[in-house]
C-alpha cells in the first residue's frame, strides 16, 4: 500500500530535477545548444588525443592548404592549414580548451565576489549598500571592452590577466542582480520567521535567502560565459590576450586577417567556432531561464 502511494505521489509531484529537465527539454534551441556544448567540452577535455596534429607543429610544405573539400585540399589536414603550415583543426580543438577555461574561470571569479557584495548591499541598504552600488555604477559607466583593455594594458597581456580583466568587467551585473533579488526576498514571510526563530546573520544570508536568489544568477552566469568567450577573443584579436603561438580563437583571427582574401578558411573557421559557441551558450541560457522562472512555467 505504501509503495503504491509513494508511486502515485512521484507521478503527481515529480522531483525538482526531473521537473527542471522537462521544462528545459521543451526548448529545442536549448537542447541543440546543450548538445553542441557537450561536444565542445568533450573536444576540450580530450584535445591531445582527438587532435590529429600538434597545434604548434609547422608543415612548411603545406602553407595555407585549403580544406579537404576544396581544390588542393589534403586529407592529412581536414580543415586546411594556416599561414605557417599549422593544422587548423588541431588548433581549433586546442583553442576550445582555452576559451572554456577563460569563460569558466572568469565567471567563477566574478560570481563569488558579486554574490558576496550583493548580499552585503541588500542586507545593509543604508550602511554599506550605497557605497557598493556607486562603485558598481562607476564600473558600468565604462564600456566593458574598454575597461578590459585598460586592465590588461596595466597588468600586461597573458592568460591569467585576461581572466582577471574579464572577471572585473562582469562583476557589476552579479552585484546588482544579487542585491535586487535579496531586496525582493527580505520582506517574505519565511525570512521574518527565520529572524524570529533567532537565525544568525550569516545563516540568514547564505542559508535562508541566497538559495532563493540563485535562479537568476545561474542564468546570468550562463550568459556571462558567452560574453567572456567574446571578450577573450576580442582581447586576443587586439594582441592583449593569450599570446601566440598558443592556439586561441581570437589570436588565430588576428594572425590570419592579412590572408582573408586568398585563404578565407584561416579567418572564417575560428570566427565560426566563436559564433557557434556563443550561440549555443545563449540558447542554453534561454532554456535555463524558461526552466528556472516560475512565472514562465506557470504561463506554459
Amino acid at each position: 500500500m505504501s509503495t503504491a502511494t509513494s508511486l502515485d505521489q512521484s507521478l503527481l509531484y515529480p522531483s525538482p530535477l526531473k521537473e527542471f529537465w522537462q521544462a528545459f527539454a521543451q526548448n529545442n534551441g536549448a537542447l541543440g545548444g546543450l548538445a553542441f556544448m557537450i561536444l565542445l567540452v568533450f573536444c576540450a577535455l580530450f584535445a591531445p588525443w582527438i587532435a590529429p596534429h600538434n597545434p604548434s607543429e609547422q608543415y612548411r610544405d603545406f602553407l595555407l592548404t585549403p580544406p579537404v573539400w576544396l581544390e588542393g585540399g589534403q586529407w592529412q589536414f581536414l580543415l586546411g592549414t594556416d599561414e605557417l603550415g599549422r593544422d587548423l583543426l588541431s588548433r581549433l580543438i586546442h583553442g576550445a580548451r582555452l576559451s572554456l577555461l577563460i569563460g569558466l574561470a572568469s565567471v567563477l571569479m566574478s560570481l563569488i565576489p558579486g554574490i558576496l557584495l550583493g548580499l552585503v548591499a541588500g542586507f545593509f541598504p543604508r550602511l554599506l549598500g550605497p557605497s557598493v552600488m556607486r562603485l558598481m555604477d562607476v564600473m558600468l559607466a565604462l564600456p566593458s571592452l574598454l575597461l578590459a583593455v585598460a586592465i590588461v594594458a596595466i597588468l600586461g597581456p597573458g592568460l591569467i590577466n585576461t581572466i582577471f580583466a574579464i572577471a572585473i568587467v562582469s562583476l557589476p551585473s552579479y552585484v546588482r542582480l544579487t542585491r535586487a533579488a535579496v531586496m525582493g526576498e527580505l520582506n517574505r514571510d519565511y525570512v521574518t520567521a527565520a529572524k524570529l526563530a533567532g537565525a544568525s546573520l550569516p545563516r540568514l544570508m547564505f542559508v535562508t535567502v541566497l538559495p532563493n536568489c540563485m535562479a537568476p544568477l545561474i542564468v546570468q552566469a550562463t550568459l556571462s560565459f558567452s560574453s567572456a568567450i567574446l571578450d577573450a577573443a576580442a582581447l586576443g584579436f587586439l594582441g592583449l590576450g593569450v599570446q601566440p603561438p598558443t592556439p586561441e580563437w581570437g589570436t588565430m583571427l588576428a594572425s590570419a586577417r592579412d590572408y582573408i582574401e586568398r585563404a578565407w578558411w584561416v579567418v572564417s573557421l575560428p570566427g565560426l567556432a566563436i559564433l557557434l559557441s556563443v550561440l549555443a551558450i545563449n540558447l542554453m541560457g534561454d532554456g535555463l531561464r524558461d526552466a528556472l522562472d516560475p512565472k514562465l512555467k506557470n504561463a506554459q
